[in-house]
């Protein structure tokens, strides 16, 4: 049995898992009704990933058609990182390594174990509580919010804009949703350029304020359309694969009580927890390239310009790749996971996401051993990334 992205089969949202196995055993290459195809094995997309003369991710050709060329989301989504390559790509990029520097990352350690401690002090007045609107969403928020030196009281906005601009990516798309993804794209540019302008004036210490240093960098000055949407996009990428990160965690290890004692026995173990976690349930399942040149993968003709649907969720369960890929293994070694992508598109902000993983939950776990999920967790409904929109828990 095939997979149609615009046709999921019933319970694809609560595990897809299944589905990905038949793809990567049946249908390595698995085309579908618009011409494209989803690849779903780990070295197809290790390969894929490593090669970026035969693909490319430039996403004018799928977006035009998707969003139209005049759309506020067809401007973000065809100049934002993630769908560029050089020299653009180079540019941005290079600029967010820097901000990206061990220096600034240790010093940003102190402020986010506080953060994290004051949201453990706030839920514990309560029973039960929803884990991502009370703690894994509002981590990220206040993270990327400080890395632009954003004023905290005009980060309201935020999370709603980012999820309405990440949502416009789907597969499927609803007029609403396509209207309520490009008003966030206005939103978010009036906002930012409010923001920029007073930067400008009062500019920040550029080895910790990002902004500060999108702005002044003069090796790979940005024109405003870049200066924007590069933002954007860094805001809405660090905050929904982190929110998805720990509420993911959370949910394996209640469903693993097994290895939440063996974490709690054995703190040490959480930096490989998490890379785990982020193998099992990847918060970004799905990435795209496009063909430069005509192909052949397992027998299938790809002609070039063909759109391809990296499917991270398959391929980081991959048996050929990784040992009883359907268990967690918290010491997993080795574990070279797809879940930030690879080559030169990997995720500049993969050590981030990784220290907001580990602090959140080792802190969570040290205050609350024994909580339970309980009824009333909402997968967020989308196939691209992979989270909960409510995961409410009793914490005692």
């Amino acid at each position: 049995m095939s997979l149609t992205l615009t046709n999921l089969p019933s319970g694809f949202h609560h595990d897809p898992y299944p589905h990905y196995a038949r793809l990567r055993e049946d249908h390595p290459v698995c085309g579908q009704p618009d011409g494209s195809f989803i690849v779903s094995r780990y070295a197809d997309l290790d390969m894929i990933y490593r090669d970026t003369a035969r693909f490319i991710s430039d996403k004018k050709k799928v977006f035009t058609p998707k969003f139209g060329t005049d759309a506020p989301l067809f401007e973000h989504h065809t100049t934002s990182l993630v769908f560029n390559d050089p020299p653009l790509h180079t540019r941005v990029r290079k600029i967010m390594v820097g901000a990206m520097n061990p220096r600034a990352l240790a010093s940003m350690e102190p402020g986010l174990v506080t953060l994290v401690d004051s949201l453990l002090d706030e839920i514990s007045e309560h029973k039960e509580v929803d884990l991502i609107d009370a703690f894994a969403g509002a981590i990220p928020i206040e993270v990327i919010g400080n890395l632009f030196n954003i004023p905290r009281e005009r980060r309201g906005p935020l999370r709603d804009w980012s999820l309405a601009i990440l949502g416009a990516l789907e597969p499927q798309l609803s007029s609403e949703q396509e209207a309520r993804g490009n008003k966030a794209v206005l939103d978010f540019v009036a906002f930012l350029t409010e923001i920029v302008a007073d930067r400008r004036i009062n500019p920040g210490e550029p080895e910790t304020d990002v902004l500060t240093r999108l702005i002044q960098s003069e090796e790979g000055r940005l024109s405003p359309v870049e200066l924007y949407q590069n933002c954007i996009f860094i805001l809405n990428a660090g905050h929904e694969t982190t929110t998805n990160l720990i509420g993911n965690a959370l949910m394996l290890l209640d469903h693993d009580r097994v290895a939440r004692a063996r974490l709690l026995a054995e703190p040490e173990l959480i930096t490989m927890a998490v890379d785990e976690v982020l193998r099992m349930e990847s918060p970004n399942q799905f990435g795209n390239r496009l063909t430069t040149e005509d192909m052949t993968l397992h027998g299938t003709h790809i002609p070039a310009g063909t759109d391809l649907h990296l499917c991270i969720g398959a391929a980081n369960r991959d048996p050929a790749q990784f040992e009883n890929p359907d268990v967690l293994q918290l010491d997993r070694r080795p574990n070279k996971h797809l879940a930030f992508a690879g080559g030169a598109h990997t995720c500049v902000g993969l050590t981030l996401a990784r220290m907001e993983g580990r602090i959140a939950v080792s802190e969570f776990l040290e205050r609350f051993p024994h909580y339970e999920i309980v009824e009333g967790t909402e997968r967020a409904g989308r196939i691209r990334f992979r989270g909960f929109s409510v995961l409410p828990a009793r914490l005692a």
